[in-house]
């Protein structure tokens, strides 16, 4: 596998090494030992996935506070996604920055999250399924949603009337919500 930093260094792209021939192909999607060799040293404690049935579904901006912020190995599984990941880290010469990456079922590449980050992504395709791993369990209290849409951040999503949520369409804008990072020193 090869572990590429994007515009944001600490987020990463994996494309894995795919095996082929006539009947098929064959990776490798997860070595802890390879991402470790790569510079990312993260326990994993939880898979998740997500469907989603149409095309312009956007899921996001989430994140968990701190101290039970997670970090996020993603791929999208079926179909293909626009995935965004924010720099919210304080101090960070990144900060309020965003790197958007296409993953698609075709392209079989991961992004790789580090904490600090809001997350989210817009589907599209119709039909799309994403796995992430986590290094930290589902925290209710700790959940927190930023408004995707956000002035501060100026993701161009690609769609106009995206397919939300409820708790999408009333999260606030970053300014008015408690999300805090910092840079460095932990988070």
């Amino acid at each position: 596998m090869t572990v590429t930093p994007t515009a944001i260094p600490d987020v990463k792209l994996i494309t894995p090494r795919v095996f082929g021939d006539a009947r098929g192909w064959f990776y490798e999607a997860y070595s802890a030992k390879k991402l470790l060799e790569a510079g990312i040293d993260a326990v994993f404690v939880q898979d998740n996935r997500s469907y989603s049935a149409e095309k312009g579904t956007l899921r996001g901006l989430h994140c968990q506070k701190a101290p039970f912020a997670q970090t996020k190995l993603l791929s999208c599984t079926r179909g293909e996604i626009l995935d965004v990941a924010v720099d919210l880290r304080e101090g960070s010469p990144t900060y309020l920055q965003h790197v958007a990456v296409r993953l698609s079922a075709e392209n079989k590449q991961m992004l790789y999250i580090p904490k600090g980050f809001l997350h989210g992504f817009v589907t599209l395709t119709d039909d799309v399924e994403v796995f992430y791993k986590v290094d930290a369990d589902y925290n209710r209290d700790a959940d927190r949603s930023v408004r995707y849409d956000d002035p501060a951040f100026a993701i161009d999503w690609g769609v106009t009337s995206p397919i939300l949520s409820e708790k999408d369409k009333t999260a606030p804008l970053y300014k008015d919500s408690d999300v805090r990072f910092t840079y460095g020193g932990g988070v």
